[in-house]
């Protein structure tokens, strides 16, 4: 298990040591968003190629994982593209100075190439055991939970971004579709697709512990760089949106209030 971990490990820190140096090229740290998907998927990969567990877990949790993560990857980047730096980098750049290179290095790129190892873990436990020799139903409930999660990031991200291409909706609030049911149906979906990627592992002698994942991702998306952030702004730009908080679960799918 540590060989398998070490080069788990290694392969998200070469992989984000990539980027970062594609980033100083590019003098754009942002495109580190369009490799977070691309980074879980060099791990899951790169696991089931030295992991022996049982090849049928190996093989489904790293299929769902790169169906996630090459999505995701071609989702940001293809939405990012000719849009320059993210306001949040160009602050930090101009706080950090010429500091910047390194700062970026081990507070950006490091950091998150660290932090996807740790989510990555109820992927890498469920191919490294060996144990059981089928796929249980524990293993049919975690892909089905995946599946749920998919769905709602994907068809939230493309009924957002058809709603962004109409000149007509400039200034306003996407309320509809599965944004009528909860103000964040992308991020809703992340979270609920770790959760079934956790009960995969479940499905293995001691996958318990790798809880930590989902709670990490749930705890990010709903508290630091998701809801929390993304609403700060939208407060602000958009008038319509108090309105939308009134009636519309931030995270949870519910019925919308009545107004």
């Amino acid at each position: 298990m540590t060989a398998v971990f070490t080069t788990t490990l290694s392969v998200a820190g070469a992989l984000m040591l990539a980027v970062w140096l594609l980033s100083l090229l590019k003098k754009d740290a942002s495109i580190v968003d369009g490799f977070w998907g691309l980074g879980f998927v060099a791990i899951a990969v790169s696991c089931y190629l030295v992991a022996d567990g049982y090849y049928a877990r190996k093989f489904l949790i790293t299929a769902l994982t790169a169906v996630w993560g090459i999505r995701l990857a071609i989702h940001i980047l293809w939405r990012n593209f000719g849009k320059g730096e993210d306001f949040r980098y160009q602050a930090m750049r101009k706080r950090a100075g010429k500091r910047f290179p390194v700062t970026s290095l081990f507070t950006v790129f490091l950091l998150q190439g660290v932090l996807m190892w740790i989510v990555s873990l109820p992927i890498q436990i469920a191919e490294i055991s060996p144990q059981p020799l089928r796929l249980t139903w524990l293993d049919w409930l975690g892909a089905s939970l995946w599946l749920i999660g998919f769905l709602f990031e994907s068809i939230g991200d493309l009924q957002l971004t058809l709603f962004r291409v109409n000149p007509a909706n400039k200034g306003k609030v996407m309320d509809r579709g599965l944004w009528r049911y909860t103000r964040h149906p992308n991020y809703f979906g992340d979270a609920l697709m770790w959760w079934g990627l956790f009960v995969i592992a479940v499905s293995t002698p001691g996958g318990w512990w790798t809880v930590i994942s989902p709670l990490i991702m749930t705890g990010l998306l709903m508290k630091v760089s998701g809801v929390a952030l993304l609403e700060k702004t939208l407060r602000k730009t958009k008038p319509e949106y108090a309105s939308y908080i009134e009636r519309t679960n931030a995270f949870f799918p519910w019925l919308p209030a009545k107004r």
